[in-house]
């Protein structure tokens, strides 16, 4: 047997599989890396969205408190070294309010073509801004008109301080007192809502001062011709900017109502606030100290990244080798000992541990040479057993014929009749050879017919009634009356009782008796050969169908016959779809019996199987 090369050898390809699974897991890496990368930039892109966000607030709400850009250069140059972006402020024609880039003293880049945003707080982006955002997009901090003086503002902040203290000192509530970007005070409390109907409540924070009132009532007007215009009943507005009216409250009618409202503040704020602007953001000052990215592809680390692809796959590649190598030695002992085997050596054994696949495969390897070396020991056993058998009666005839030869003897009608019954014997052992050689090789054919067993049973006896007399041995029948027939081979079934039947009369002394009963039992018949000899000891009755054994050592022809009478019972009843057991007594008898089924019918593949068996069966 050759050697395997190269290409076949299963550490090879354990090591294509190790380096294939670390390619894939170097790709899976690299999809993580390309993954974490790709997270890194959209940080960055969130990052520089919440920068452009605050330029944007930052920039709005000083719109949104004065009638012009002045003042907005120092806010950018603010802005622009906090985030490190270049930031312009120009008029809808581009020409600046402010530019980061300018007040360097360097020359500055052409702004790009696209804007990042209009800073209008009368028409709030509320990509930007979400949060600070009504559904009239005007930012809160647009007040235009209802400015408090700061007269009026100061009487409102100390009557919002006295209220404040007597929530405190009566109520024991902590009250903060916040601005609004009018400069109207408002108090704040946390969990606990101040009480009504208490002397607290004499401060009054909610009338609106002369300037609030002025200017509400010129937001009505203006709301309520845009009413009129639509044909809708005008409103009353509150200083809160909520509204009362006397016509309809259907959904439809509150649009109309809120459109009109937020018209008349854009037209009333219009005035009170700087003019529409573009915005501009810019890429990032590479000298403004900004943070960098946490991802960084530099070359030193390039070079640590192969570094580290390259380590894992050095060390699977050893890990693979090493495993192979355990993989592979016990393949290779068993490969050695079924070489061994194939070459005869059948106690070629492979030494088992684990409990692997490997292992099991090493176990039935050993299972099967034990089986082949047993198989081989009895091929030689029924070698020397046959050379036994025809060599005695060979051996007498040609005595007796050279004696006659020689005129020792002389050749008369007692010498013919010896030579004949010796010649008979070794024709007898050769039939039943033939009988167990078709039935190992499935040609054991059955002609199957109706059989009545209790008219087979006296056949035998009668068949066997001399030889029973001759030895002195009462040869008796017993069958049930409802025993009735099946179908099977009479003449194979005579043959297997025959056996039975004179293997109980050789071994059954004078005075003894021999016994063929007939009983059903359900679906099966039972055919016993009953005996009172000298019986079977308990270690040998397992082997009493084995071929050429014999319970008698010595193999004498005066204490048994050729050792396959009881062998081919078995193959015929299994043949016949049966079973045979025997059940002995040292010193009192033997009982063997047939188990027939009524039927009969067996497929010709189980017969030829059971009869090809050719160790023991032992019957339950």
């Amino acid at each position: 047997m050759t050697r395997p090369g190269l290409r076949g050898s299963l550490v090879l390809r354990l090591l294509v599989l190790s380096v294939l699974i670390s390619v894939c897991s170097i790709g899976a890496t690299a999809w993580l890396a390309v993954r974490t990368t790709a997270r890194a930039i959209h940080q960055e892109q969130g990052q520089a969205f919440a920068d452009d966000a605050r330029i944007y607030d930052a920039l709005l709400g000083l719109a949104a408190g004065q009638d012009d850009w002045h003042g907005a250069q120092p806010l950018v140059d603010r802005l622009a070294r906090k985030t490190g972006h270049r930031i312009a402020l120009t008029d809808q024609n581009r020409r600046p309010f402010a530019d980061s880039a300018g007040s360097s003293g360097a020359r500055s880049a052409p702004l790009p073509d696209r804007a990042s945003a209009t800073v209008d707080p009368l028409a709030v982006d509320s990509v930007f801004v979400p949060g600070a955002v009504d559904s009239d997009r005007i930012d809160p901090r647009a007040v235009g008109p209802f400015r408090l003086p700061p007269t009026e503002r100061d009487h409102l902040r100390e009557l919002a301080q006295r209220k404040a203290a007597c929530l405190h000192d009566v109520f024991g509530i902590d009250t903060t007192v916040t601005t609004t970007p009018s400069g109207r005070p408002r108090l704040q409390t946390y969990l606990v809502q101040p009480p009504t109907g208490s002397r607290c409540e004499a401060v009054d924070l909610g009338e609106p001062t002369a300037t609030e009132a002025r200017a509400l009532a010129r937001l009505n007007t203006l709301a309520d011709t845009c009413l009129a215009r639509r044909d809708a009943p005008p409103v009353q507005l509150a200083l809160d900017l909520t509204w009362t009216t006397t016509g309809s409250r259907s959904p439809a009618a509150r649009r109309t109502q809120a459109q009109c409202l937020a018209t008349a503040r854009r037209e009333q704020l219009t005035p009170y606030v700087a003019p529409p602007a573009l915005l501009f953001v810019g890429a990032p000052d590479p000298e403004a100290a900004v943070p960098s990215s946490p991802f960084d592809l530099s070359a030193p680390n390039r070079v640590r990244i192969a570094g580290v692809v390259g380590g894992v796959l050095l060390l699977t590649v050893a890990v693979t080798v090493v495993l192979g190598l355990r993989l592979v030695r016990p393949l290779r002992a068993l490969t050695g000992a079924a070489r061994r085997f194939k070459d005869g050596d059948v106690s070629a054994r492979v030494a088992v541990t684990g409990r692997d696949e490997i292992s099991r495969l090493a176990e039935v390897f050993n299972d099967m040479s034990r089986r082949r070396a047993e198989l081989e020991r009895l091929r030689t056993a029924m070698v020397g057993d046959v050379a036994h058998e025809l060599r005695t009666p060979l051996s007498t005839i040609r005595g007796w014929l050279e004696a006659a030869e020689d005129g020792i003897v002389p050749a008369d009608r007692a010498l013919i009749s010896s030579l004949l019954e010796e010649a008979l014997l070794l024709q007898h052992v050769v039939d039943d050879l033939q009988d167990l050689a078709a039935a190992d090789a499935g040609e054991l054919r059955l002609h199957k017919g109706p059989v009545d067993l209790a008219d087979l049973l006296r056949q035998v006896a009668g068949a066997h009634r001399g030889r029973a007399d001759k030895a002195g041995v009462v040869l008796a029948v017993d069958t049930a009356d409802d025993l009735g027939g099946l179908h099977g081979d009479p003449v194979r079934l005579r043959q297997a009782v025959g056996n039975l039947v004179s293997n109980a009369l050789r071994h059954t002394p004078a005075g003894g008796t021999v016994t063929l009963r007939g009983r059903r039992a359900g679906d099966t018949a039972l055919v016993a050969v009953a005996d009172t000899g000298t019986g079977i000891a308990a270690e040998d009755l397992p082997h009493v169908f084995d071929r050429f054994w014999r319970a008698e050592k010595s193999r004498s022809r005066s204490t048994g016959g050729s050792g396959l009478g009881l062998a081919i019972v078995r193959n015929l009843t299994q043949a016949h779809g049966g079973t045979v057991g025997a059940e002995s007594t040292l010193g009192a008898g033997s009982v063997f019996t047939l188990r027939l089924p009524f039927s009969g019918e067996t497929s010709g593949a189980a017969a030829d199987a059971e009869a090809r068996r050719g160790t023991p069966r032992r019957s339950s």
